[in-house]
């Protein structure tokens, strides 16, 4: 097993741990470790939040998770002789769940949990749909989830982190708040808001204390959007085996992840939509010294994608154009008509006996396929959604005799009021 240089002990809090990581951006935060080029080392990751969710059958804990304290990371790390302007070569050697078996203070979790975030608290990608919170546990057996709360449904998980980036420089930091909060005046009063400011309330900031840490604290920039540091991509191909190549904006690069997902369907469309989960994740780092300029990589990150997928053969895939549901021609608008890809595999597995609710959990958690097949033909584009089969109990495609019908399994949870 290679060295653990970030340790966490599932009795404590996260700020209350040995070694306390981050939940905002920003260059000032401390590194917690050093390691040198060509080293490989295992960091242990807490859930996205810290452990506000429970293993139970309310979805209170979704409906009134704490926005304010995420993401939980584990970071930052320096990289010995890395400079701005360098490319940050990282290969994921492993990643996972802490083993149920484990009997340390990482104690193995064995479950996971996919949520609907309710309006009023991030909502989602359906959100004018799904206005309410639920939730769904998922247990792990092997590599493979299954849910008490959606019935019918197995599949292998394609284990990833959710988030992973280089620390900003305070000239990029500043850039995405000016931007941001540009967007943000647009339409003030909107719900969900356009974009997160900076919120001192509840920020985790390594070791800064005092005037130190009330500086950062009130520029630093919340951790949910992805941007050009890396940062939530929420990319479910970035599994074991998987080489990512990170800009380098500060002196050590400053390395920091987390939001460790057991699986994810493309767009986590739910927002809670992956399965979200503490556990491992073991890296081997080097650094390409002018990389971003001698291979053109700007400020965003590039990737080949891991090895380690799971090998589905067959999809059910549905389609949606840029026509709203109430018949409103738009222009070549690729997100909506994404949306109306989902909503009509929702309205599909509706006939098989799942709720709706059910339905949106499993294209956020299971590995579907979301891509957009036309963006040229004006004024519609299209997009579609590739749901492989062989996760269901029962035969999903269409047939003469009719839809089966899904049978067992509990509600899916429901916030109170």
């Amino acid at each position: 097993m290679p060295e653990v240089i970030f340790g966490l002990d599932s009795t404590k809090k996260f700020k209350d741990q040995d070694k306390v990581g981050h939940n905002r951006w920003h260059p000032a935060v401390p590194p917690v470790a050093t390691v040198k080029p060509g080293a490989t080392f295992r960091v242990h990751c807490r859930e996205w939040f810290d452990g506000a969710i429970h293993n139970d059958d309310s979805a209170d804990d979704v409906r009134d998770a704490p926005l304010s304290t995420v993401h939980a990371l584990s970071g930052p790390f320096a990289v010995q002789g890395a400079e701005p302007g360098d490319l940050l070569m990282l290969d994921i050697l492993d990643v996972g769940p802490i083993p149920q078996e484990d009997s340390g203070p990482l104690a193995g979790q064995g479950w996971g949990y996919t949520g609907i975030f309710a309006k009023q608290n991030g909502g989602g990608f359906l959100t004018d749909w799904f206005p309410d919170a639920y939730k769904a546990i998922w247990d792990f057996s092997g590599q493979v989830a299954t849910s008490r709360h959606v019935p019918g449904v197995s599949f292998t998980g394609m284990v990833h982190p959710g988030l992973m980036g280089t620390a900003p420089s305070i000239e990029l930091l500043r850039r995405w708040n000016q931007r941001e909060t540009a967007l943000r005046e647009t339409d003030p009063n909107r719900v969900p808001p356009l974009s997160l400011p900076p919120l001192p309330q509840d920020a985790i900031l390594g070791t800064l204390s005092g005037s130190a840490f009330d500086d950062a604290a009130a520029e630093a920039a919340r951790t949910a959007p992805p941007r050009e540091n890396g940062g939530n991509q929420d990319i479910k191909n970035l599994t074991k085996g998987s080489r990512i190549f990170y800009p380098v904006f500060v002196s050590g690069a400053n390395l920091s992840l987390g939001d460790l997902h057991f699986s994810q369907g493309d767009g986590e469309i739910t927002f809670c939509g992956a399965i979200e989960m503490g556990g491992f994740i073991d890296l081997h780092v080097d650094v390409i010294k002018g990389g971003m300029k001698t291979y053109g990589v700007g400020e965003n990150a590039i990737f080949l994608p891991g090895n380690n997928n799971p090998q589905y053969c067959n999809w059910l895939a549905f389609s949606g154009v840029s026509v709203t549901l109430d018949g409103e021609q738009r222009y070549l608008d690729a997100q909506l008509s994404f949306q109306r890809a989902c909503l009509h595999a929702i309205d599909y597995l509706e006939k098989f006996g799942w709720s709706r609710e059910q339905a949106y959990m499993i294209l956020g958690a299971a590995p579907i396929e979301g891509r957009f097949s036309g963006v040229v033909d004006i004024p519609n584009s299209c997009a579609t959604v590739y749901l492989p089969t062989e996760i269901f109990d029962i035969d999903v495609r269409p047939n003469p005799q009719g839809p089966a019908k899904v049978t067992g399994g509990k509600a899916i949870p429901k916030s109170s009021f």
